[in-house]
């Protein structure tokens, strides 16, 4: 896995490691915005490290925590399988899943991914997002936690505030 071309600059540049300010998720933009990100990023799966990155993308999107994309090459493509079925993202596109086959573990719709996104979120080609409910997600070494719900897939850290879409009697929002 190779980190060395760094994080890629979202609209306001890239965010680098150290302390971090907190972040409302109702302070996001909408349209999602996108933005790069150069702390440590791991997911692992059945005790394997599925992807390692300091290079993600977050996209940054009103009442959502944010979705960390992670660069294709910093993941473990022999732990891929495409996934049948499909998914239509007003801003993103069309989603791609994937499953996760470690030994004789499969995490079914583990990851996703727009291939190809729209127009904006170009930048989002050839990259990774993992669900953290079914991988061991990290940022920095903090364990990240799910999202509420199984559609968005948000990674909420020690610095993102909500309340968040996505649990039960939030789809009106």
């Amino acid at each position: 896995m190779n980190d060395a071309d760094g994080p890629q600059d979202g609209p306001r540049g890239p965010v680098r490691s150290g302390s971090r300010p907190v972040e409302s998720v109702w302070d996001y933009p909408r349209p999602p915005e996108l933005r790069g990100d150069d702390r440590q990023v791991t997911v692992t799966v059945g005790g394997q490290v599925v992807a390692d990155t300091r290079a993600s993308l977050r996209v940054l999107e009103t009442s959502h925590p944010p979705v960390f994309y992670l660069p294709r090459r910093d993941v473990r493509a022999s732990f891929l399988r495409p996934r049948p079925g499909r998914t239509h993202c007003e801003w993103k596109g069309a989603a791609s899943y994937w499953d996760l086959v470690v030994g004789d573990l499969v995490v079914v719709r583990a990851a996703w991914s727009y291939e190809p996104p729209l127009g904006p979120y170009e930048a989002l080609r050839g990259r990774l997002a993992f669900y953290p409910s079914v991988a061991r997600c990290t940022v920095d070494g903090e364990r990240v936690t799910a999202q509420e719900g199984d559609f968005y897939g948000g990674w909420i850290t020690h610095e993102i505030e909500g309340p968040f879409k996505g649990g039960p009697g939030t789809w009106g929002w």
